[in-house]
């Protein structure tokens, strides 16, 4: 996994992993969740990519976007 560069300071985001047209997000909370094509979808998908690339407004997405469409929940 990629630690989160956290630009805006305030993020819940610690570190992300990008794996084709799939992501993985770990928080603060030691939670890990597994996002893909199918939930939340391919364009949401590759938003949080860019987002997590940049190191910006990924929580942010997450938390008004996509919510609790997650294909997994890893931990």
């Amino acid at each position: 996994m990629e630690r989160y560069k956290n630009l805006g300071g305030t993020s819940g985001v610690v570190c992300y992993e990008i794996a084709g047209d799939a992501i993985t997000v770990e928080f603060q909370d030691g939670s890990a969740y597994l996002y893909n094509s199918m939930k939340p979808g391919l364009r949401a998908v590759q938003q949080m990519q860019q987002l997590a690339s940049t190191g910006r407004g990924l929580n942010s997405f997450i938390n008004t976007r996509v919510r609790k469409n997650y294909a997994r929940k890893l931990r």
